[in-house]
């Protein structure tokens, strides 16, 4: 009796499995928000995921174990390794969705104990620039704005519209620290560039500025979905303080919280909640304590770290001498001439996401 039931358990979590692995909870919008794709999240996720690639001569030609599946194809145009700040990003065209890719790493130089445990004491100590009242950390708004990442990323952009045209997509990703550059990077060029098709989706993203910020961040990007996975603690930090909200770290939205359900250990399914606009939505990833490292470095099923935690290197074969620049402080470009294009129809973001998707 007891071999039987344990077979129709087995039957019934498998039917679960199979009928639950990547619902969405919410997918319609009341108050006509963009509406969450899933479809592109883990796709999205993939390219967060190649990023962390160390070997710069698979990453540029896109032959990494992590750049296959949904990103197959995929032509980098530009790879940025700040040497000074152990930063890493690339750019490319994504034909399939029509878009710009541009994906920033997370944090690599130091242990993810270590860098979690810095997020605690993180203080808004800077002003946005001509946003009044609103305020973000500074070691999150420099890693963007006063690194070599920002003018490489709007260098690339501009060659590749240059074949691609001025409408084409651009969706800007990133995992840990680099979903925070990737919030950055999406705003300056909405704010700063005038970009319009700029779709932003990150995964286990830390908080980056106050209510006062977020408020203007989901109004300028509003196409933006910050991925949550169960109980990643990153997004928990630095800490929001109920009592205290004009004066705490404030998420912007909206949020995406990826909820595991398991069995005996074993995670059988994700059921995706798509989150109301506030940013902080207590049903959320707030419902839960945030104290798990690994949801940090695991969405969708794929890795989201380097292959070991280490001081900042690189690896590069000698084939990429002609592709490859420094500057006087001894940051690395490889850069590419943006290929002709075949016949591309670039479509505009629309409010389900890709629109090809």
């Amino acid at each position: 009796m007891g071999q039987k039931r344990l077979l129709f358990l087995l039957a019934v979590f498998t039917f679960l499995v199979s009928s639950s692995y990547g619902r969405v909870l919410k997918l319609k919008s009341d108050d006509d928000r963009p509406v969450y794709n899933h479809t592109l999240a883990v796709t999205l996720v993939e390219y967060a995921s190649a990023v962390y690639e160390s070997d710069l001569t698979k990453l540029f030609t896109w032959t990494c174990e992590r750049c296959n599946g949904l990103t197959k194809d995929f032509e980098v145009i530009e790879v940025i390794f700040d040497v000074e700040h152990c930063l890493q990003a690339y750019v490319g065209v994504a034909k399939d969705l029509n878009a710009i890719i541009i994906a920033f790493r997370g944090t690599q130089e130091h242990s993810i104990q270590n860098w979690v445990s810095d997020l605690f004491w993180k203080q808004l100590d800077l002003n946005y620039p001509d946003m009044p009242d609103a305020m973000v950390h500074h070691g999150f708004y420099s890693a963007y704005h006063n690194t070599t990442l920002r003018p490489a990323v709007l260098d690339a952009i501009t060659r590749v519209k240059k074949v691609y045209g001025a409408n084409i997509n651009i969706i800007v990703t990133g995992h840990s620290m680099g979903g925070a550059m990737a919030s950055f990077c999406g705003l300056d060029l909405v704010v700063n560039e005038g970009e319009e098709n700029v779709q932003v989706m990150t995964f286990g993203q830390p908080r980056v500025g106050n209510a006062a910020f977020a408020s203007y961040y989901s109004l300028l990007v509003p196409n933006t979905f910050r991925i949550t996975h169960d109980r990643d603690m990153v997004p928990h930090l630095p800490p929001y303080y109920y009592h205290f909200p004009q004066k705490t770290y404030h998420h912007f939205p909206t949020e995406v919280w990826v909820k595991d359900f398991s069995f005996s250990n074993f995670v059988l399914f994700g059921l995706e909640k798509v989150c109301d606009n506030t940013g902080e939505d207590p049903t959320c990833s707030r419902s839960v304590r945030g104290n798990s490292i690994s949801d940090h470095l695991r969405y969708f099923g794929v890795e989201l770290k380097c292959e070991s935690w280490r001081q900042c290197s690189i690896v590069m074969n000698q084939d990429m001498v002609r592709y490859s620049r420094k500057d006087s402080r001894g940051n690395l470009f490889l850069s590419r001439t943006v290929p002709p294009k075949d016949v591309v129809k670039t479509s505009s973001l629309s409010k389900t996401g890709i629109s090809s998707l």
